[in-house]
């Protein structure tokens, strides 16, 4: 939710978030526009109340919890928050807090009494004005901006004298792992923004730099709780939590329910990471089935195993699609002949490959069929690479027409590897294309260029499944080509097809599926009935 694009906002509604620490005193506001650079750093959020009866204007946290569901990669938070304005006049209060950077946010509650209200997303500047003229006609109203993808505001008005209200806040993200780890980062601290001063390129006028904070070694105000239920849908190998006491009780292999130490009641003034690992000695899959009102959904998953010997590793072929058209001329075609010339380089005897060059035609360096990565024929492919010069159109989506007519041997892991600065406007027909195709090749995308389409380039990677680079330098490349090679070199299942019995599924999610790699998990979602 880009905070240029779309607010929730709750109008007679309201909702605050993750970790405040409490005070409520104007004399409190500590601004630190130099907060970088001093000592005086932040330890947790802070809650502001906007005032002046420094004795009468109260609105403590008394309380945070978060209950996190994760299933399989996919986390599920429920952040509740309990205030209560215990002065003698209504309140307007500011709070600035952390936020997940993968999260997605779709939804906010708030209870005041036995009322539950629902907030609703509207964009930006209809928010604000609406949020705004709540609070003139004295309704209880609230407003959720957000400034950062990791940075939110919550501007809530009249808070009446007695009330007690419980808000939730609801996000999912998708867990990705690093080196066969998942960890999952719940934030509980904004870092004062060193503001820059007034005039210098440093300084962008933001107000909501200077939010108040708390001094540290201050304890938090409020309590905190958390509890992490993780059902994988495959053996839990290890799960830790380094940053805080808990206890963690397993409930079968594939079950486990980490919950906070009573001694961490004050925990709320450092990030809580939660680090799991499920890939064992073989490939592992598992299956989650969801039963709603609204249908079924599933989640299955393909992990690879933590080690690969080479017996694991099924043939391989690559296919280096190469942009040569005419905005290629100069620096980027030589950077994409860099390149290529280090992936092929890269290559084992066994391997098969294959060169496509494509402008407003393309042409194959072996028409026939891909070759075995033998010295002669590496020396015949870049002789055929450095023999290209820019010029004509770029028909990206007839290239990869043609690259999947391609004769393939059965049973060998394909991957595509094209080189573009991706300037073409038919985007959303190149991701279709693939996404369709994924079942015969991945796809891994390298944007080459001092300014490419990056839209066109990480949409292709990620419609292919694979991942996407940008050389925006000639040095870049050997870095990135060796980058890749670490990525594709090991991949364990290939050729997937994906069968039931007794059950209907529909609306697979992706349309085909991808190789399993190592160090790469493969995710299929979809309904069932």
């Amino acid at each position: 939710m880009s905070h240029r694009a779309a607010t929730l906002l709750l109008a007679c509604w309201t909702g605050f978030s993750p970790l405040a620490c409490a005070r409520s005193r104007p004399a409190a506001f500590r601004p630190d526009p130099q907060g970088e650079a001093s000592g005086d750093r932040t330890l947790s959020p802070y809650f502001f109340v906007k005032g002046d009866d420094t004795g009468l204007d109260q609105l403590p946290l008394k309380a945070t919890s978060a209950k996190v569901a994760i299933a399989g990669v996919i986390a599920d938070v429920t952040v509740t928050q309990v205030y209560r304005n215990t002065g003698t006049k209504p309140l307007e209060a500011i709070y600035v807090f952390p936020g997940s950077t993968r999260s997605a946010v779709h939804g906010m509650t708030m209870r005041i009494g036995e009322r539950v209200l629902k907030a609703q997303i509207k964009e930006h500047g209809q928010a604000r004005a609406d949020y705004e003229q709540a609070k003139q006609q004295g309704r209880s109203a609230s407003l959720l901006e957000q400034h950062r993808p990791n940075v939110f505001q919550m501007n809530v008005a009249n808070i009446l004298p007695g009330d007690e209200i419980r808000v939730e806040l609801r996000y999912t993200e998708l867990l990705v792992p690093t080196d066969g780890t998942y960890s999952f980062v719940y934030p509980t601290v904004v870092g004062p923004r060193y503001a820059g001063r007034v005039g210098t390129a440093s300084s962008t006028g933001e107000t909501w730099v200077a939010n108040p904070y708390t001094r540290a070694g201050e304890k938090p105000a409020a309590t905190f709780d958390l509890e992490v239920k993780l059902s994988a849908g495959l053996p839990i190998q290890r799960m830790a939590c380094d940053t805080h006491k808990t206890s963690i009780a397993y409930d079968g292999r594939a079950d486990a329910t980490l919950r906070l130490d009573p001694g961490e009641a004050h925990g709320g003034n450092r990030d809580v990471i939660v680090k799991y690992q499920l890939a064992g000695n073989a490939v592992q899959s598992g299956l989650l089935l969801h039963q709603g009102q609204d249908g079924n959904t599933f989640l299955l998953m393909a992990q690879p195993p933590k080690r690969v010997t080479p017996k694991d590793l099924p043939p391989r072929e690559f296919v280096f699609i190469m942009d040569v058209s005419g905005s290629q001329m100069g620096f980027p075609i030589e950077v994409s002949k860099v390149l290529m010339k280090e992936m092929i380089q890269g290559l084992r005897p066994q391997d098969l490959f294959n060169v496509m060059v494509f402008e407003g035609t393309s042409a194959f360096w072996s028409p026939k069929g891909s070759q075995h990565a033998t010295p002669e024929a590496t020396a015949q492919a870049l002789a055929f690479v450095g023999s290209q010069h820019g010029g004509g159109g770029t028909e990206l989506g007839s290239a990869l027409q043609k690259a999947l007519g391609l004769p393939r041997v059965p049973g060998i892991s394909r991957t595509f590897v094209v080189s573009t600065d991706g300037y073409i406007s038919a985007d959303g027909q190149v991701f279709d294309l693939i996404r369709k195709n994924l079942g015969s090749a991945n796809l891994f995308a390298f944007g080459i260029g001092s300014s490419v389409n990056r839209h066109l380039i990480e949409g292709m990677a990620h419609a292919g499944q694979g991942e996407a680079f940008a050389i925006t330098k000639p040095e870049q490349a050997a870095a990135e080509a060796e980058r890749f090679r670490a990525y594709v070199s090991t991949p364990v299942l290939t050729n997937l097809k994906l069968t039931t019995n007794g059950f209907h599924i529909q609306d697979l999610e992706p349309l085909q599926l991808p190789d399993v790699l190592a160090d790469r998990p493969v995710i299929w979602l979809g309904a069932w009935t």
